[in-house]
């Protein structure tokens, strides 16, 4: 009977550099990764679209609870705790985006994309829910009811649309992060 013993023989590693006849140095390429778009996390941009969202989120957290009746509404309620939750996701994220740049940290590891993916898509999810429902109460109590007189609508219209603000420019990093999951 036959019985095969196989045997592995080291193959060497191709030299990073080859000379041609003359004597002259090649460099061999090296395989390089793709760049980092601007806007995903550990880039410039990243960190620019996370200091935009918390600026975004604590404007309307500011507006919306300097008001006095805000605590009256349901929805200004809820848009005051989903752009509290907002300005802390975007202020820590901003703090790792600072820290990836000082230390030349590229952040495309696949948990750090599930992780920022799915933080992303919750918080900019609860945002746009709750600057649609503060629109909503905005317009009702302005337009419909006509009782701007003897409310802040100006505070709360503002409010609403640092609300907005803040889920446009989480949208795109959201994108980002959810593109680069996919093309993992």
């Amino acid at each position: 009977m036959n019985v095969s013993h196989p045997s592995v023989h080291p193959i060497e590693a191709p030299p990073l550099t080859t000379t041609d006849g003359g004597g002259v140095v090649n460099e061999v390429p090296v395989r390089v990764r793709m760049k980092d778009v601007q806007g995903m996390p550990g880039t410039l941009g990243g960190l620019l679209l996370r200091i935009c969202q918390f600026l975004f989120a604590v404007a309307a957290l500011s507006v919306m609870t300097s008001t006095s009746d805000f605590a009256s509404v349901t929805a200004f309620c809820y848009l005051v705790v989903a752009v509290a939750l907002q300005s802390s996701w975007s202020l820590l994220l901003a703090i790792v985006d600072i820290y990836a740049l000082l230390v030349c940290r590229c952040l495309r590891n696949s948990r750090i994309v599930v992780f920022f993916t799915i933080g992303d898509g919750i918080t900019s999810t609860l945002t746009f829910a709750a600057a649609c429902a503060s629109a909503g109460i905005t317009v009702l109590i302005g337009n419909d009811l006509n009782e701007c007189g003897q409310n802040h609508c100006v505070k709360f219209e503002t409010a609403t649309a640092m609300a907005f603000l803040s889920w446009f420019t989480v949208s795109p990093s959201f994108l980002l992060n959810f593109w680069s999951l996919a093309a993992h």
